[in-house]
């Protein structure tokens, strides 16, 4: 019986050697870590993209990388993604996030309808309050950080406008647009 469990065992262990030779990547915690850490040193960039992504994730790019290449690395968007949400043309820079938002509502899965949604970049106050989590003051703020900073670049923009932070961003990511 001790021999059975001290083979088991040391088989476990040679197979573990294995698989780390053959697939290095299978602990890649500390790896990421570091080339995140050091990224700024080294000229490369880490961007994170989510949503309407085929595969969504935490890249490391080139410096002077677009938007689009960045959806090309991620293999591109899915049928779903709201082209009005993203700008392919914005250049990117170390640690951001995008979020592509969807142009159907993905809970309702025989859906037609296109999610109506606000135009951070041009919509006057009114219309800004017609989605649920945009109050007075908020759309306030933001026409007013508009006309102040210029039109926002991607829609996680909108989380520098006072008072609007993650949890209402969460709320109204999907509501809201960069063009028409």
């Amino acid at each position: 019986m001790v021999k059975i469990f001290i083979a088991v065992l040391v088989t476990c262990v040679v197979m573990i050697v294995i698989f780390q030779v053959v697939d290095p990547g299978v602990n890649t915690s500390n790896y990421t870590s570091t080339v995140v850490a050091s990224s700024s040193a080294s000229g490369i960039i880490s961007v994170s993209i989510s949503g309407e992504i085929t595969r969504a994730g935490t890249y490391i790019l080139e410096p002077n990388t677009t938007l689009g290449d960045l959806i090309s690395t991620a293999s591109g968007v899915t049928s779903n993604a709201d082209e009005r949400a993203y700008d392919t043309s914005y250049l990117l820079s170390d640690s951001l996030s995008f979020y592509i938002a969807p142009k159907y509502d993905n809970s309702d899965v025989c859906s037609l309808t296109p999610i109506v949604k606000v135009n951070i970049n041009s919509d006057s106050e009114e219309d800004l309050q017609t989605v649920s989590g945009i109050g007075s003051s908020s759309a306030k703020a933001i026409v007013s950080y508009r006309e102040t900073n210029g039109k926002f670049g991607r829609i996680e923009d909108v989380k520098n406008v006072s008072g609007i932070g993650n949890a209402t961003f969460e709320k109204i990511k999907n509501y809201i647009c960069l063009s028409s």
